[in-house]
């Protein structure tokens, strides 16, 4: 089907009104300038109609209230594996039922915890407070202060978006402390100096912030004293790139810390600077290492580029230590030692501390390994590896500073999540929780198989199908990657894909292609900038793969990706038309043209490059950004296009342009926004069950009727 250009044409009859005409003057080419206003009531009226359009099409269809029930019944379920997190000597968890669609935040013993059935007590209802105060409050995430952890900043985002509130919270009495620190909506950066003291970077003054939005000012605030009375601590430049300036600090056992300072130079470059009594002090690290932890007094270094400093060389990927005292005295003449480099296959996952221990976890060859190491007196680490299941994925999930327990998350394709409880000291390791299987995958099989990609690098990826599948094309097959800001792809239990699509005879296929972070930093850095087209021909290889091992065929593959995956959906999209019946391009990045001038766009110029100060960068996008390459008559799929009105990240600017840009040239699409919900699928539970149902009701269309 394809929506009809009423709507748009109506609201292209009305006088631009005088911030629409300053954006307009910027790009005088595009005529879909006025969707960039996020709420007006143009472009509301845009999206309203075509969402009334898709949701009448999609909702009507038999499949649509199996879907998503079913998506409802699995996210709410109240047998899942409630996320421990180790607070104030107990075991805290953020639950979400259709009870408490927008959750609780709660606590219980660690014995409690290990039992069948936890006795939970509810701390902080999000539910009841936004109800209390009239708000669509969504919990963003939350800081406590070590080592005791009774006040914590509880961070409350309107909606879903990035912005958000901070309170201070006391969890012996279970509320917000009186008077206590507060800071009103923005995108703060906010880290504990001590009881009476934050770090705080924010817009200290309106317009105080950089090109993409984020602030580059941090200030120690005191208790019981205002914003503007805060005192300066560091200020970066307007013209930062990156995620903002942001303060932390590293703490360890035996009550050492070091407070910091990262600037982002772009998004993924920045420098790093102590916090001392003499002001702050440039730390002599590249300006792709960062520091992640702090262990008897010695503190971890993560390293994304080669060092070579105090006479030895370390190189990119790898983790390494300083000592903290020595750092301190002379930051501009670190001695940093090795402690884990990857092999050839290898690469960092994650680096986590306990009390007495260093938790690293690694991929080899996209399968998961955790690793203990322990600091012996004289200098230097033993190691092990913990006894865990091969071919998997395995994650540190939360460690206690107070002791040295650890818990691991080990889950497959077809495996469902197992909570496993480490004491790194002891040496022990139990299981505490295991997910009940939510799909029937008795039938199914998971296969890692290899394309080769335009340049000869051979591109692994896993095939999740029936053991008894015909090789003649005819599977249903949905494909997804990432492939960007060197993030790893791994094997994940997604009860919904089981449900909803394996169990129906659909296969899934997880791409590892080069952006991520599979195979260490230079796996991420082989598609950095004007390098990018690889990324996207390492994708279409695999497709073609699958294709001429007849797994599945052009008409029964459809691909789903979002935020930069959804940038890799539309560039397939324009690119390889010919090669899916389906494409779900979900909170996309799409016009990369005027991606600094949208949302936060500008702090990912590390990624894809600065199209306004490279001319080889503007004639690589000219190219290749898919709103900018639309054909008129091209034989396109008719793709299904998701964003939400509240995402202040990425922001629905992209996807509505490029509908709207498909609508002028006559190609059928569909398009919803869901109103809240962030960088996201939805504010709560039933709302991402909409999305979930919606996505999958059209790919049935698509791919198996």
């Amino acid at each position: 089907m394809r929506l009809l250009p009423i709507a748009l044409l109506a609201a292209a009859t009305l006088p631009l009104a005088a911030p629409f005409a300053a954006i307009a003057q910027a790009a005088p080419d595009d005529p879909y300038i006025w969707l960039e206003e996020v709420s007006s009531p143009r472009a509301m009226e845009w999206v309203n109609a075509h969402n009334a359009t898709t949701t009448t099409l999609l909702q009507a269809d038999p499949h649509y209230a199996t879907f998503y029930d079913q998506a409802l019944t699995i996210a709410g379920a109240k047998d899942r594996i409630p996320a421990p997190s180790f607070v104030h000597g107990a075991i805290y968890n953020f639950w979400q039922d259709p009870e408490h669609l927008r959750g609780i935040w709660r606590k219980t013993t660690l014995a409690d915890y290990r039992s069948a059935t936890p006795h939970w007590t509810t701390v902080l209802d999000i539910d009841a407070l936004g109800k209390a105060e009239g708000k669509s409050w969504v919990m963003k995430g939350l800081q406590c202060l070590r080592p005791d952890e009774k006040r914590c900043l509880v961070s409350l985002s309107d909606g879903g978006e990035d912005a958000v509130e901070v309170r201070e919270f006391d969890l012996d009495t279970a509320s917000f402390v009186p008077g206590g620190f507060h800071l009103p909506r923005g995108k703060h950066r906010v880290a504990w100096e001590d009881a009476d003291h934050l770090l705080v970077s924010t817009d200290f003054s309106p317009g105080e912030l950089t090109q993409s939005g984020y602030p580059y000012v941090v200030k120690r605030l005191t208790r019981g004293a205002t914003l503007a009375a805060a005192a300066e601590v560091y200020r970066g430049d307007k013209g930062d790139g990156g995620y903002g300036v942001s303060p932390d600090v590293l703490r360890d056992a035996q009550g050492r810390q070091l407070a910091y300072i990262e600037r982002p130079l772009d998004t993924f470059h920045h420098q790093t600077f102590i916090v001392t009594g003499a002001g702050t002090k440039k730390l002599a690290i590249p300006d792709k290492v960062s520091l992640v932890g702090l262990v008897a007094g010695r503190v971890i270094v993560q390293l994304d580029e080669a060092w070579k400093a105090g006479g030895v060389s370390l190189p990119a990927g790898a983790v390494a230590e300083l000592d903290l005292a020595a750092l301190k005295a002379a930051p501009g003449a670190l001695r940093p030692k090795l402690i884990w480099a990857p092999g050839p296959r290898d690469s960092l996952d994650g680096v986590r501390t306990t009390k007495g221990k260093l938790l690293i976890s690694t991929l080899e060859n996209v399968r998961g390994r955790a690793w203990v190491y322990t600091p012996k007196a004289g200098g230097g680490w033993t190691s092990r590896r913990l006894a865990l299941p091969d071919n998997l994925d395995i994650g540190y999930g939360a460690t206690d500073d107070t002791s040295d327990l650890a818990f691991v998350n080990v889950a497959g394709f077809l495996t469902p999540s197992t909570l496993y409880l480490a004491d790194t000291a002891a040496g022990t390791l139990a299981p505490v929780k295991t997910l009940p299987a939510k799909f029937d995958a008795s039938n199914d099989v998971v296969e890692q198989l290899e394309a080769t990609s335009s340049d000869g690098t051979k591109i692994p990826y896993f095939v999740v199908h029936r053991k008894d599948i015909k090789y003649d094309g005819t599977t249903p097959t949905l494909m997804t990657a990432y492939g960007g800001f060197q993030v790893s792809e791994t094997p994940n239990y997604s009860a919904t894909n089981g449900k909803l699509w394996l169990e129906r005879g659909g296969a899934f296929v997880l791409a590892n292609i080069r952006g991520g972070g599979e195979f260490g930093p230079k796996w991420h850095e082989a598609g950095l900038g004007t390098k990018r087209q690889i990324i996207y021909n390492d994708f279409a290889a695999v497709a073609r793969d699958l294709i001429a091992r007849k797994i599945t065929s052009p008409r029964r593959l459809g691909i789903q990706g979002g935020s930069n995956g959804g940038l890799l959906m539309g560039v397939q999209f324009t690119q390889h038309p010919e090669l899916w019946n389906a494409v779900v391009i979900q909170v996309p990045l799409l016009d990369m043209i005027r991606i600094s001038k949208i949302a936060a766009g500008a702090s990912w110029q590390g990624e894809y490059g600065d199209v306004n100060a490279d001319p080889a960068v503007m004639a690589f996008w000219q190219k290749t950004s898919p709103y900018q390459n639309l054909k008129a008559g091209g034989a396109y799929p008719e793709p299904f296009i998701f964003t939400t009105t509240k995402d202040d990240r990425v922001g629905p600017q992209h996807a509505r342009k490029f509908a709207a840009r498909m609508e002028e040239l006559k190609l059928p699409f569909l398009y919803y926004e869901n109103t809240e919900g962030g960088h996201g699928s939805g504010a709560d539970l039933k709302q991402s069950a909409r999305t979930t149902a919606l996505t999958m009701t059209y790919l049935q269309r698509k791919l198996m009727d």
